[in-house]
């Protein structure tokens, strides 16, 4: 899987650095061409001349070269990689990254990059337990960076725990997995629904909930990152998509969504429902705005169109449908009822219950329940990972 793949690789300043080339000469073996980005520090513990005879290349450091004055230029390293690799990753550098501090080459490349970029942190127990670098890891993660995680071992001080740098073959295993699942989904056309629907009551005001598209969005994200030309129809949102395979359709209203469901579902291999389609609307639209008299406002609302059953109704046997249930009370029960009624393969479950749960918050905790009776619970993670484990789901089947 690394055949071919422009590796940037970030060396910082640990007794670890000395697996670099052990981590270089792996990823190399495995047809990858590799760019060693080394920090000063980190010089102190490995030479250039080393990792420069391995990469065939010439080790970039500095910003300028000393005796004549070339610029090298972290904007093309941000273009050229396929992958950025930052081991081993120090707690310095760690919160360089985490904060935006571009002191040295290493954290302008990472500021650069456009590829996805991974951390394998090193560093005594103590450090890594720390709350701030913690702290900085969380971040890190949040801007869509991949942790590494060290391993329990002796350490250079002489102490034993969680700190150790992963050992350069499971790294490469972590990186060969990625690029895997790009793959995964290749070639695959998906739907997907996010965010609220707005139901007009007047030229001002409408009916309308609280979600926010995340959990669509990052649904849209991951299943690109896998392959898939991905077909996200969302309701008003402030979010952005930026990935090309993401082809994004806006609406409004639970009307608009169904009809654009409706005509892009016959071509496709997949559909995860998961906007918060209003179940009502106003049984009528008022062209000028409704004024306040003082008395008590009767609003009559009439049924949405159903999209997930009806496209449960269309689904053939070569496609799969997956429907979100956030519910309040008798969760696993309604949630099941909705599995069956509406013709879905899977159905992911969600509680307001849930503290971190549900809208306007960047994690969720689910269940997964499928049409084979199969239940499975997941912990509370940010959305980006339940995301992945919802396309796992959605591959299995």
């Amino acid at each position: 899987m690394l055949n071919g793949k422009k590796i940037v690789l970030g060396v910082t300043g640990s007794i670890a650095a000395y697996k670099a080339a052990f981590l270089c000469r792996a990823l190399i073996k495995r047809g990858a061409e590799v760019q060693i980005v080394i920090t000063p520090a980190g010089k102190e513990f490995i030479t250039p001349a080393t990792l420069s005879a391995l990469t065939q290349k010439p080790v970039v450091s500095e910003f300028f070269t000393a005796n004549d004055g070339t610029w090298h230029s972290h904007v093309d390293l941000g273009l050229w990689a396929d992958l950025m690799l930052i081991a081993p990753a120090t707690a310095s550098t760690i919160g360089k990254m985490a904060n935006g501090i571009a002191d040295n080459m290493l954290i302008t490349t990472y500021l650069s990059m456009k590829a996805p970029v991974f951390i394998a942190p090193a560093m005594d127990l103590d450090m890594y337990a720390h709350p701030s670098t913690q702290s900085n890891l969380e971040k890190l993660k949040s801007y869509g960076n991949y942790i590494i995680e060290p391993t329990t071992g002796f350490l250079a001080s002489s102490l034993e725990g969680k700190g150790r740098m992963e050992e350069p073959d499971a790294i490469v295993a972590v990186l060969e997995a990625y690029f895997e699942k790009k793959t995964q989904l290749s070639k695959k056309k998906i739907l997907i629904t996010a965010g609220p629907t707005y139901e007009k009551l007047d030229p001002v005001r409408y009916i309308s909930n609280y979600s926010s598209g995340k959990m669509g969005f990052a649904l849209a994200e991951v299943c690109a990152e896998r392959g898939a030309e991905v077909f996200l129809v969302s309701g008003p949102v402030q979010l952005t998509t930026n990935h090309p395979a993401i082809k994004r359709i806006d609406v409004e209203s639970a009307e608009e969504m169904r009809q654009a469901a409706t005509e892009l579902f016959p071509n496709m291999d997949a559909g995860i429902l998961c906007a918060a389609v209003a179940d009502y609307k106003p049984a009528g639209f008022s062209e000028k705005k409704i004024k306040r008299n003082g008395e008590i406002l009767n609003l009559e609302l009439v049924p949405n169109p159903d999209i997930a059953a009806g496209l449960g109704k269309m689904k053939r046997c070569d496609q799969v449908l997956a429907g979100f249930a956030l519910e309040t009370d008798n969760a696993v029960e309604n949630a099941l009822q909705k599995l069956q009624k509406k013709n879905l393969d899977f159905i992911v479950l969600n509680s307001l219950q849930d503290e971190g749960a549900g809208f306007q918050v960047d994690t969720n905790k689910i269940s997964i329940l499928t049409a084979k009776g199969e239940k499975t619970d997941f912990p509370l993670k940010q959305k980006k990972a339940v995301a992945e484990d919802i396309v796992d789901v959605l591959l299995s089947l």
